[in-house]
């Protein structure tokens, strides 16, 4: 590829170039995974790989270091796969397009995986480097991070020394994460029961959105397309004569979703020109409350003539429709302690028609244990009424922020004498490994700090090129003052 070989740090870039060459989905990280071993072995670095494709490189400290403490660096090898609607990429089998755009690294028509291929890169480039000083370090990369933390929950701490762990998983430059919110998945179902229809077909596709991070771009209130779709058919079934038939949009739990597209039967020829009429008004009144935010917008209406299909009865479409619409999104409450901080949020992120049963698929964020439970009984009690059935799972714990931690002592005052200021010190909405991290190890002493990445996990997704060479100098100060 060598898109990236004159972006300095060079060494930085030319890994994460490397690295955006492999497939490396969440759930497919076995290839980029091997890549970290092989990258180890040709280095005479001791390397461990378990069976969840987690992978541990051990580099000794550099003269004067060698009795240090060890220094974890901890990021996560799996990517958030998102594409435009016209892209042929196939993540299963592609490496990203990159290419250089207006001081970014941006990978064309695809995310960009800078989430969290960027902290792999610099973790190798240390580990490869030989002018850098530096305690022994402990590179920790961890899979299937972006859906479940499946490699965090699966990683064996025991095997690793050190008690300071830098995780290069923020996307920020200027703060130093301490804590961050845990989350729980939720999942409601609706059998459909469908039987033979015969009428009018109806397709509403809602697409266009924005999307972004249901962590930490909650907070700015973009559209979500299962709820927008959720008002839509709500308005449109006021007669409670649809028939739906298929019901799909979104990509990830932890995705804002950008896309519904919904199928159903309607009672007669003026209910389709109704269901148009709905459309239109609605997006007229969406446009106006965005004000702007989400220019993509489109909402379009198919007439499909008459066919036969087989189609959930009005009763059970009414169901859905209802639950959907009634469904709480975004933030639940905000922190007492820090103001204008999220605390607990919901996003409705995937809907899907499979086997005559609709599934809604919700991630539920909080540091407070007590408010993810609450918020999945909302849940449970709004199926239960709707006649669904409820289910949760992939629950991981949050990380509470700590009045003592060496660790932020050192990396405040590297930042200080680096950037003349201090850091901002926050903790975050987002899911980080740290809170299963510390449940393992309770002795851990956590950071998390990262280079600009605007709008992960879409398709706008980029990396601040000056951002990386600051953040790659200043892991290298921190590591410097780690004796």
């Amino acid at each position: 590829m060598h898109v990236l070989e004159h972006l300095e740090p060079k060494s930085v870039f030319r890994y994460f170039e490397e690295l955006s060459a492999i497939p490396r989905g969440t759930f497919d990280t076995k290839r980029v995974s091997d890549y970290c071993v092989r990258f180890a072995r040709e280095r005479g670095l001791p390397v461990i790989q378990d069976e969840a494709n987690n992978v541990v490189i051990r580099k000794n400290g550099t003269p004067g270091y060698e009795d240090s403490e060890p220094v974890i660096l901890q990021g996560h090898l799996d990517m958030v796969c998102e594409k435009t609607e016209d892209s042929s990429h196939d993540f299963t089998k592609d490496g990203l397009d990159l290419y250089v755009e207006d001081g970014f690294v941006k990978a064309k028509d695809t995310t960009l995986g800078g989430d969290d291929g960027i902290a792999v890169a610099m973790a190798l480039a240390v580990l490869d480097s030989s002018d850098i000083p530096h305690p022994p370090i402990e590179a920790l990369f961890t899979t299937d991070e972006e859906s479940g933390m499946g490699g965090a929950i699966a990683a064996d701490l025991s095997l690793l020394k050190g008690k300071k762990l830098i995780n290069i998983d923020s996307e920020e430059e200027g703060y130093l994460t301490v804590g961050c919110a845990g989350g729980i998945d939720a999942h409601t179902y609706f059998s459909l029961h469908s039987s033979q229809a015969e009428g009018r077909l109806v397709r509403v596709r809602i697409s266009g959105l924005a999307g972004g991070h249901s962590g930490s771009e909650i907070h700015l209130q973009r559209g979500n397309a299962l709820k927008l779709m959720g008002q839509l058919l709500h308005c449109a079934n006021q007669d409670r004569t649809l028939r739906l038939v298929s019901l799909d949009g979104g990509s990830k739990r932890n995705v804002i979703a950008m896309d519904c597209t919904a199928v159903f039967f309607v009672k007669d020829d003026d209910s389709c020109a109704f269901i148009g009429e709905t459309a239109a008004r609605l997006k007229e009144q969406w446009d106006a409350q965005f004000m702007g935010d989400e220019p993509g917008l489109s909402v379009t209406v198919s007439d499909e003539g008459r066919t036969s299909l087989p189609a959930a009865s009005p009763e059970t479409t009414g169901r859905i429709t209802d639950y959907l619409f009634l469904m709480p999104n975004g933030p639940q409450a905000y922190s007492r302690r820090l103001a204008g901080q999220v605390d607990t949020s919901l996003n409705p992120g995937v809907v899907s028609t499979k086997d005559d049963v609709v599934g809604i698929h919700a991630l539920i964020r909080s540091a407070s244990d007590s408010s993810k439970t609450e918020v999945a009984e909302r849940l449970r009690t709004l199926a239960a009424l709707c006649g669904a059935s409820f289910e949760t799972d992939g629950a991981y714990p949050g990380w509470m922020y700590r009045e003592e931690s060496p660790l932020r002592e050192v990396m405040v005052e590297a930042f200080r004498e680096m950037y003349g200021h201090d850091p901002e010190v926050i903790t975050i909405h987002a899911g980080l490994e740290c809170g299963l991290f510390l449940g393992k190890r309770p002795d851990l002493d956590c950071v998390s700090f990262g280079p600009d990445i605007p709008d992960v996990h879409s398709v706008r997704e980029r990396l601040s090129i000056a951002s990386v060479e600051r953040c790659y100098d200043y892991l290298k100060a921190v590591l410097a003052k780690c004796r």
